[in-house]
Parts: structure tokens; C-alpha cells; sequence
């Protein structure tokens, strides 16, 4: 049999089990670690062939057809032939025959993921899995107990849950059909399925899915014909996990609720959170994190430490690994949102024009979290240097996952006062700097295909005019109209972008500001004052890092952080001839 071009290199052999004969690909070297990648419905293996040479570098990788799925025979009859006892059967003749000696690392996706909670947690597969990676399939003896908690013991919040993802399992109800889905998949829905994934979940067309796909999906209705109705009425009451869990939850999915594993704690004693902003098929639309996820659990297992995770910060589920880049890291802001990703476990390029500061801020960020965390050393207004950097980072450290364009100069003084000279310094950092951030790291997100956020530190003065602050506020306006620009076009790749917006925040920018029009020592004296004034007001920097993180997670547009800066925002848009009237006053100085 050739080997289709989407796992090309991969070994092949045959596994007979149960009176049906499964298709098995293996990569990489054998005496490494076993990771058993497990697909789900309607697919074959071939929904891996984007993670699975990426884990191959580092391990052995096994993939299989489930029984009547690819290449893998159908059991006679179909009624009953997919239980997940036969299911678990498949999973040990398939471990037992690509690592007899050793326990495998198993990591599953949708039915790969229900059918690996089984595994995961009877007891007849004890001591053969070493770990499992869980993705958007939850336990059916899981999902049995958390419907009847909610059945018995009813309050608004839990019906909403009910009835929530009851909504999200209609395909649940469609499938227990009879003959109308096979009809459906070797008919118009198999035909239009690529399209229907390109279209809905931003799958990349290409190899995937392989011309099986009709039978398959045909096949794979006993899936849920043999199994759902049962299980929900009857759950086991001992589906406690015998080995350390990863659940990896996509933000987005159409078909399962976030609640479901709200108490999935009490089923699994070592249990890892990941989520991530995507749909459904995270094998297909976010390769790259999921091998980055899955190289690091399974590492931390094999060296003894079960937990995954070591990060303790507020968003370590979410940011986890992640590659973070943040302009403008050496003090301020910029070093504190460093600081908060790294305490979330990411990976941090704390870029600045200081070099030792950049260098104190890696040093700390690895100190307190982050697994890795690298100085790079650029003026953000200088193009080539960031075209340089830019390039560097992606060879050297993978592409952005998230970028923080944060460097900026203060510049106060009328109009008339502020020089071509002083127009050019703060827009050529305020706000060129951060148009080859997104320029240069934004394409690279692009050009991946697997999302990313783009979050541009712009201020209150973006829409609160001031006298006082004509080209400060010139160049925070444009980096906001940028940023909603920029969102609007990169909705489509999965990009998010945020404008974050302080008002009176206690960082050194207040005491490096300079004021057009006035002496040297005129202009000391008024950075002291307004430092002191800043001082006062004392908001720390930590609260904005901590508004950023928060603003990826959930997306948002336009974050105004301080009161000040929300009031202001709110007037912009609801009474902005009295905001105009504000502008008029003299400053404090």
C-alpha cells in the first residue's frame, strides 16, 4: 500500500484485533517516548499529519485508523462493533504491538478523546498509559454524572448549562437516525464537507479530509449509536483517571461547552488546564501550539513531574508556552506585562533600545515562570533593525503568539512650540514603531495560519484631546484607528487586535517626557513635578500588565485601563463637546 502524501515517511503496519485489522503509522525513533495520536469523527489519522512530524523530532509517534475509519476494516455487523470495550481492545493490540515494554503517552481529539477517556480510566489499561492529552471530547461516564447533578439538583445557572449544550449536541440527535446520516455523508454533506470546514472552522484546504471521508463518517454513526445513550444513563462510578490528564479546551467550540469539565477535577487527581481562542479541529488550525503543548507534558511526565504545568500565574492555562514579545520591556509597563506573561508560563522576548534593562527583564521574567526568555536589543522606530529582529526572532524562537507593541516617548508643548524635529521623534516611535511591530510580527502570525493577538499600548490622550499633548496625542489617536483597522482585516486569520488604553499610570516615561518650547532646566524641573504628580496618582504598572493578559483572553477592541481613562472614553463617545471643553484647561505644570 502507498502511503498517502499527508504522513509521507510514516511506517505502516497491521494490527489485527477483534476480527478487524487496523491500519497503524509510526514516525520517529522508536526508542523514544510512544505518543498514540487517536482521531476523532468523521476523520482518519490523517487529521495529525500537521502535529504528527512536528512531535516525530522528539518522540515516537503512533497513529492509527479506528476500526471501519481509513484504511482500517469495518467489524461485521456494524451494530455493536464500536463499543468502547472493543474500542479499548483496538487501543492495547495497538500499544502492545508499537511499545510492548513501555507505557505510551496517548493524546486524543474529539472521539480520539472519548474513546481515550476509557482507556485513561478502566482499570485493565493500568500501567499502559503514561500520560493522556484530552481535546475536545469529554468522558461519557463524565458527562453522565455532570447532566444528572443538574437534573436533580436544578438551579437557573445549571439548566442554562442543560440546555446550552443541548443546543451545541444536535448533530448528537441527528446521528441516531437510522440510514438518513449515511445517506447525508456518502451523499451531498460528504461532498461539501471540505468546504463546510474551510468555511466554519478555517481548516486549510489541501490532503485533508482523505476520499474516505463518506464511509468513514458513515461508519462512524455506530460511534455514537453504540455508546452515547448508553453510557448517559448508566455512567461508571469509577472513572477516576489513572494517570496524569492534559485537557486542552478550544474557546470556540461549536459543539462543546466549557462547563462540562467544571468538575472534572474529582475525576482526575493530576489534571492540566490549557485553553486556547480556536474552534473544533485544533489539529488542523493550531498545529504548533498543540505540539508545543503536548512536547512539554509529556516531557514534564517522563522526568518525574506529572503536574505539566509549573507556572502559577492567573493565566497559565491560556498563555502556557506561548511565544510572548513585548517592545519598550525594560521598565514601565513593558516590563510588567513581561513579567505577567511570564508568571503565566510563556516564553518571553523582552525587546528595548536599553540592553541591560531588556537583559534584567529576561533574567527576572525566567526567574519567575517563564520556561525561556530572551533580551533582544532594537530602536523601534529604526525599520531595517526591526526587519533584523523580526527575522531573528522567527529563526531562532518560532513565530509570535502573541505581540505587545508597548515602547513610546511623552512629548508635552503647544502646538506651535512642538518643532518638525520633535513631530518626528514621537510619531517615529509612537507610532511607526508600532506600525513595523504589526507590519513585520503580524505577518508572520499570518503567514502561519494559526492565530495569534496583537495588543498596541495607545493612551487615554488617543481620545481625550489636550492642549497640552497635540502630538502625544496625534500619535496614540493613530495607533488606536490602526489597531481597529487592523482588527477588522485580521478577524478572518484568527488574529486578534487591542488597543490598551492608561490614563494616569506611575512608570519613568513621566520623568524621560519632554516638553517642547521650555529650557533644559525649565523642562527638569517639569519632568520632577509631573513625576511627582504621577507618584501621587501612584497606579502601578502591574494593574495595566495584569489588563493586557485579560484583554487576549477575551478579546477585547479598546481596553481603557485607569478610571480616569474610562471616563474619559465614555465621555468621547457620549458627551464629547464637554470632553472638548476639559481640553481647553491649562495643565498642572
Amino acid at each position: 500500500m502507498t502511503v498517502p502524501v499527508t504522513l509521507q515517511g510514516a511506517r505502516e503496519r497491521r494490527v489485527r484485533t477483534g476480527g478487524v485489522e487496523l491500519c497503524v503509522a509510526e514516525l520517529g525513533d522508536p526508542g523514544q517516548p510512544t505518543v498514540v495520536l487517536v482521531h476523532g469523527y468523521p476523520d482518519s489519522k490523517e487529521v495529525w499529519s500537521e502535529v504528527a512530524p512536528r512531535l516525530a523530532d522528539r518522540f515516537h509517534v503512533v497513529l492509527y485508523d479506528v476500526r471501519g475509519h481509513g484504511r482500517s476494516t469495518a467489524p461485521k455487523p456494524l451494530r455493536g462493533g464500536f463499543t468502547l470495550e472493543k474500542l479499548t481492545d483496538d487501543f492495547l493490540a495497538v500499544a502492545d504491538a508499537v511499545s510492548p515494554d513501555r507505557p505510551v503517552h496517548v493524546v486524543g481529539h474529539d472521539w480520539g478523546s472519548v474513546q481515550s477517556w476509557e482507556f485513561a480510566t478502566v482499570k485493565r489499561t493500568e500501567g499502559r498509559i503514561a500520560s493522556f492529552t484530552s481535546m475536545s471530547g469529554p468522558s461519557l461516564d463524565h458527562l453522565g454524572h455532570w447532566i444528572n447533578k443538574r437534573l436533580k439538583r436544578p438551579t437557573p445557572r445549571r439548566v442554562g448549562q442543560l440546555l446550552g449544550q443541548g443546543a451545541k449536541s444536535w448533530y448528537v440527535y441527528a446521528l441516531h437516525t437510522p440510514v438518513l446520516p449515511e445517506l447525508a455523508w456518502r451523499g451531498p454533506l460528504g461532498k461539501r464537507w471540505p468546504r463546510m470546514l474551510e468555511r466554519f472552522e478555517q481548516v486549510p484546504g489541501g490532503t485533508y479530509p482523505t476520499s474516505s471521508l463518506p464511509t468513514d463518517a458513515a461508519h462512524g454513526a455506530w460511534l455514537y449509536r453504540d455508546n452515547v445513550r448508553a453510557r448517559l444513563r448508566h455512567p461508571r462510578t469509577d472513572a477516576y483517571a489513572h494517570a496524569p490528564v492534559q485537557l486542552i479546551t478550544p474557546l470556540g467550540d461549536a459543539f462543546l461547552s466549557e462547563r462540562l469539565y467544571d468538575e472534572l477535577e474529582s475525576w482526575v487527581p493530576q489534571l492540566t488546564r490549557r485553553t486556547l481562542p480556536a474552534k473544533h479541529w485544533i489539529p488542523r488550525t493550531r498545529p504548533d501550539q498543540l505540539v508545543d503543548w503536548i512536547t512539554e507534558f509529556v516531557t514534564s511526565v517522563e522526568g518525574g513531574r506529572p503536574d505539566g504545568v509549573t507556572a502559577s500565574g492567573k493565566y497559565a492555562d491560556r498563555f502556557g508556552g506561548q511565544l510572548i514579545l513585548v517592545t519598550g520591556a525594560g521598565s514601565g509597563i513593558g516590563r510588567a506585562t513581561a513579567y505577567a506573561f511570564a508568571e503565566a508560563g510563556a516564553r518571553v522576548v523582552a525587546v528595548d533600545r536599553d540592553a541591560e534593562a531588556a537583559a534584567r527583564t529576561a533574567q527576572m521574567s525566567r526567574l519567575i515562570g517563564a520556561p525561556e526568555a530572551w533580551a533582544e536589543t532594537v530602536d523601534v522606530s529604526d525599520e531595517q533593525a526591526m526587519e533584523k529582529l523580526a527575522e531573528k526572532v522567527a529563526t531562532e524562537y518560532g513565530v509570535v503568539d502573541v505581540l505587545v507593541n508597548n515602547a513610546g516617548i511623552g512629548l508635552s508643548g503647544s502646538f506651535f512650540d512642538t518643532t518638525p524635529e520633535d513631530w518626528k521623534k514621537v510619531l517615529d516611535v509612537n507610532l511607526w514603531g508600532v506600525i513595523h511591530g504589526c507590519r513585520l510580527f503580524g505577518r508572520q502570525m499570518a503567514e502561519r495560519g494559526q492565530g495569534g493577538h496583537i495588543v498596541n499600548t495607545a493612551s487615554a490622550a488617543a481620545y481625550q484631546p489636550s492642549k497640552a499633548l497635540p502630538a502625544y496625542s496625534t500619535s496614540k489617536a493613530a495607533v488606536l484607528m490602526l489597531s481597529e483597522c487592523l482588527r477588522a482585516e485580521l478577524a478572518d486569520q484568527g488574529i486578534g487586535v487591542t488597543a490598551i488604553c492608561p490614563g494616569f499610570v506611575n512608570t519613568n516615561i513621566t520623568s524621560t517626557a519632554r516638553f517642547a518650547g521650555v529650557d533644559a532646566e525649565e523642562e527638569k524641573r517639569r519632568q520632577k513635578k509631573t513625576a511627582r504628580l504621577y507618584g501621587l496618582r501612584n497606579y502601578p504598572p502591574e494593574k495595566v500588565a495584569d489588563a493586557i493578559l485579560r484583554a487576549v483572553v477575551r478579546g477585547d477592541a479598546v481596553v481603557p485601563v485607569t478610571p480616569e481613562a474610562r471616563g474619559a472614553y465614555l465621555m468621547s463617545r457620549f458627551t464629547p463637546k464637554a470632553l472638548r471643553r476639559i481640553a481647553r484647561l491649562e495643565p498642572p505644570l
